[in-house]
């Protein structure tokens, strides 16, 4: 294996393409859009930054490594800030409480609304480390590739309970309900229904305690430059704005890819970080292409999001970095988005204010902020964005003023909006899914899109949708376990 093609600069793409870089694999990789990134794009606008996706960076270490596989140093290319508290909850009655890894800071927040729950929110600490030691440590960065595999991670998934969802599991150790949502709601910033997804990411409370919780200055597009950069120095090339439109196959083996522009590329490995239903269905040359998507199209897809950027006049030094602004419901609101496909008439909203961390994403004297807000994907609420977009955005500056900035509507400078339609269009992204493939048990490990195919033998898969799934250590995780596929083929003889 002398060269490789990676479809898509996401988080994951990039990651890998480093990895296989390092190693002497001469890689490029096709993007579609005019920059890097994928779900983590940017937009100025009006002189402000705005961050299209992913905004809460953990286990730092994962990143870091990057850089040190070839002797470099992250911090050369990004400085990364700490972020405390991590976020603060806020409730319609006006409960708030301050999530850390601060344990002295902890005990007290809980104290506050339940006394009783300090002893088992310890053990529930106790459980995550559990979790995290058996579901990320040993098997987060290990490809799934065939059934034994996931056989023999059984025993020490079901002694970890991994049938129960992260909310029963929260609920085993904390009686308060607030509690058990401040405990619980982390699988939302992956795409998973609290109520549905495994235990297993229980394992999230463990990486921040011991990561914590981290901003990329200038936002995390400055993470994805830095990336780049680092990749090039390496020697390998990225192509922008100049999408792949078939990966070709002669047999059971992927040939090269087909540009918009016209032009091919050969190569001896390809690898997708672009959605797995978008690669299989419209890009794969082969009979696997459609048998996938068949697959694909009855498994369970995450939500999608709306987002809403603002940029604001004033400066507002007593709101944190991340907040989460519950509503009035929790499960039942949850039903509503990931059961019956609903906009209901509430909502919560996660609200990322990064000029509290660097006022360099906003001009002086002016804020930058993120309202998202998860919403149905497009194949379980076919609404018309177009109209439901500024409605929704309205209701959100609405709730805001309410609960938080009282003339929130007469400070906003400028504002834009990404919808479920923008997912599905700029990113390929089935059906507008934000995060791909759900986060369930059954869609876990070996079940979800294995990190190599089990035919086109050098057609690999990185990102979101194959294994261990979203969020920027998942993709990371993903990078490395496919990088070490990728790695032991090239050096197999042939």
């Amino acid at each position: 294996m002398k060269n490789a093609v990676v479809i898509g600069a996401g988080i994951g793409g990039l990651a890998l393409a480093i990895r296989l870089q390092s190693s002497g694999i001469d890689t490029v990789i096709v993007e579609a859009r005019d920059r890097a990134g994928g779900r983590a794009y940017v937009w100025q606008q009006g002189g402000f930054t705005f961050d299209a996706g992913p905004t809460v960076i953990t286990d730092p270490a994962c990143i870091e490594e990057l850089w040190s596989l070839s002797g470099a140093r992250m911090a050369d290319d990004v400085e990364l800030r700490p972020v405390m508290p991590f976020y603060r909850l806020q409730w319609p009655d006006g409960t708030t409480f301050d999530y850390s890894n601060d344990d002295e800071v902890m005990d007290r927040e809980i104290a506050t609304l339940s006394p009783d729950d300090v002893a088992g929110y310890k053990r529930f600490l106790d459980y995550s480390a559990s979790v995290h030691a058996e579901g990320y440590v040993k098997l987060g960065a290990v490809a799934f590739l065939d059934f034994k595999s996931m056989l023999k991670a059984a025993p020490a998934l079901m002694r970890q309970q991994a049938w129960k969802s992260v909310y029963a599991k929260v609920s085993d150790y904390i009686a308060h309900e607030k509690l058990r949502e401040a405990f619980s709601f982390h699988t939302l910033l992956v795409g998973g229904n609290p109520m549905t997804t495994s235990a297993i990411y229980a394992l999230i409370h463990k990486l921040e305690k011991d990561g914590g919780v981290w901003y990329a200055r200038g936002g995390t597009n400055r993470l994805v430059a830095g990336m780049v950069a680092h990749f090039e120095r390496l020697g390998g090339r990225v192509i922008l704005g100049d999408a792949v439109t078939r990966i070709h196959c002669e047999a059971d083996r992927a040939a090269g890819v087909s540009l918009e522009s016209g032009r091919r590329i050969e190569a001896a490995a390809i690898a997708c970080n672009s959605d797995v239903m978008h690669s299989y269905r419209d890009l794969v040359e082969h009979r696997r292409g459609p048998q996938q998507a068949r697959r694909l199209a009855r498994m369970s897809w995450t939500p999608s999001l709306f987002v809403l950027h603002l940029g604001v006049r004033g400066t507002f030094p007593d709101i944190p970095h991340h907040m989460i602004l519950f509503g009035a419901r929790y499960r039942e609101l949850l039903a509503d988005i990931y059961n019956r496909g609903m906009i209901g008439d509430d909502f919560a909203l996660y609200l990322h204010h990064p000029s509290a961390t660097d006022a360099s994403v906003a001009p002086p004297g002016h804020s930058s902020f993120y309202a998202l807000v998860p919403v149905p994907h497009l194949g379980h609420a076919p609404v018309d964005w177009a109209v439901e977009g500024d409605r929704l955005a309205a209701r959100i500056i609405d709730m805001l003023e309410q609960r938080l900035l009282p003339d929130l509507g007469d400070r906003v400078v400028t504002c834009r909006h990404y919808a479920p339609s923008d997912f599905e269009a700029d990113l390929a992204a089935h059906q507008g899914s934000a995060f791909s493939l759900s986060p369930n048990l059954t869609q876990s490990a070996w079940f979800r899109t294995h990190n190599r195919d089990d035919v086109i033998d050098n057609l690999y898969f990185v990102g979101a949708g194959t294994h261990p799934g979203a969020g920027i250590p998942g993709v990371v995780a993903s990078a490395k376990a496919t990088a070490a596929l990728m790695m032991g083929d090239a050096a197999a003889p042939a």
